[in-house]
C-alpha cells in the first residue's frame, strides 16, 4: 500500500501572517447560457478563483478551485444556466464548502460577447463588441453576486470645444456677420473639440442575484458618453456620430454622472443596498495620459443624489 502523500498546504508558514485573496487567475473555460427557445450563448470565459487563507496554514488547495470550477461548469453545460453571476455564485458557495479553512471565497469573470446592433444613419445590421464583467463573493453571510460590462464609446472634450466656438464667433464678426446669426450658427452647428475613445465600466452588485438584465446595462453605459461607435460605418454613420458626439461632448466626470443616472432610471426594482461601481476612462488624444472617474455607491445614495437634481 502507498504511503499517503504529504499535504504541504497545511503546514505551518515560516512567516504567519493571513492573506486576503489566494487562488488561481487566468482560467480560460467555456461556458454555455442557455436562452428561452433560442440557441444557447457559448462563452469563452476567463476566471480568477480566489479564497482567503489564514495566518496558521502555509497554503490554499489550489486543485480544489480547479475542481470546484470544472464541476460549476459542467453543470451549467448538463442543465440550463441563464446568468453567468449565477454561475460564479454558486462556484463561489461550492469553494466555502470545499476549504474549511477559509472564510470567504471569490469568483470572477470576464468574457467577450457578441450583440446585434445596427448602424445609426444607414440602418444596416452590424455587430458590436463588449465585455461582460460577472463576480460573486461567498461568506458565512450569504453570497452577493455582480454583473455588469465595459463597452467602448466616443467623447468630445467641452473645454476645447468652447475654445473653438469663441474662436469661429470672433472670426464671423470680423466677416461682418451678425450677432444673432452668429448665436443661431453656433447653436446649430457644434463646433470642433477634440475626441477621443472611452471606455465605459459599468457593475452592479447585490446579495442574491442581483435581477439586472445585462443588456440594459449595457444600453446605460453605451449612452453614457458623448455617442456611440460601429464596427460598419458608411459616410452618412460617420457624419452621424461626428455630428451627435459634438452636439453632446461630455468631460469623463459627465460620463460617469450620467451612467449613475441611466443606473437610477432603468433599474427602478433594484434594492437600495446595490452597489454600482461606474468607471469611465479616455483615451486622449492630444495628451499623452489619459482621463479617469469613477463613482462606487449604493444605488439608495445616488437615488438621493440624482433626485436632488
Amino acid at each position: 500500500m502507498d504511503e499517503q502523500l504529504p499535504d504541504v498546504q497545511a503546514s505551518e508558514p515560516d512567516v504567519e501572517v493571513g492573506l486576503n485573496r489566494v487562488g488561481v487567475t487566468g482560467v480560460t473555460k467555456l461556458v454555455e447560457l442557455a436562452r428561452p427557445d433560442k440557441r444557447p450563448i457559448v462563452l469563452t470565459a476567463e476566471f480568477e478563483v480566489l479564497v482567503d487563507l489564514p495566518s496558521w496554514r502555509k497554503g490554499a488547495d489550489m486543485s480544489r478551485n480547479m475542481e470546484v470550477v470544472d464541476e460549476i461548469l459542467e453543470d451549467a453545460v448538463t442543465e440550463p444556466t441563464y446568468r453567468v453571476e449565477d454561475v460564479c455564485g454558486e462556484a463561489a458557495e461550492r469553494l466555502l464548502e470545499k476549504h474549511d479553512y477559509t472564510s470567504k471565497a471569490e469568483v470572477q469573470m470576464e468574457a467577450e460577447y457578441m450583440i446585434k446592433d445596427e448602424t445609426p444613419a444607414s440602418e444596416r445590421p452590424t455587430q458590436a463588441t463588449v465585455d461582460i464583467l460577472a463576480g460573486a463573493t461567498a461568506t458565512d453571510e450569504g453570497t452577493r453576486e455582480k454583473i455588469g460590462a465595459r463597452v467602448t464609446g466616443m467623447t468630445v472634450c467641452p473645454c476645447s470645444q468652447g475654445m473653438m466656438s469663441e474662436t469661429a464667433r470672433r472670426k464671423l464678426e470680423d466677416l461682418g456677420v451678425g450677432d444673432e446669426e452668429v448665436r443661431e450658427f453656433l447653436r446649430e452647428v457644434p463646433q470642433a473639440g477634440h475626441s477621443q475613445r472611452g471606455h465605459a465600466t459599468l457593475t452592479v452588485e447585490s446579495e442574491g442575484a442581483p435581477e439586472v438584465n445585462l443588456l440594459e446595462l449595457i444600453e446605460v453605459a453605451r449612452d453614457s458618453m458623448s455617442a456611440r461607435i460601429y464596427n460598419l460605418a458608411k459616410r452618412p454613420d460617420e457624419d452621424h456620430m461626428t455630428f451627435e458626439a459634438h452636439a453632446n461632448a461630455k468631460f469623463v466626470e459627465d460620463c460617469v454622472r450620467d451612467m449613475a443616472e441611466g443606473v437610477v432610471a432603468q433599474f427602478p426594482d433594484l434594492p437600495d443596498d446595490a452597489v454600482v461601481t461606474m468607471k469611465q476612462s479616455n483615451d486622449e488624444s492630444i495628451h499623452q495620459h489619459n482621463a479617469h472617474a469613477e463613482r462606487m455607491a449604493e444605488l439608495g445614495t445616488l437615488r438621493e443624489e440624482v433626485a436632488d437634481d
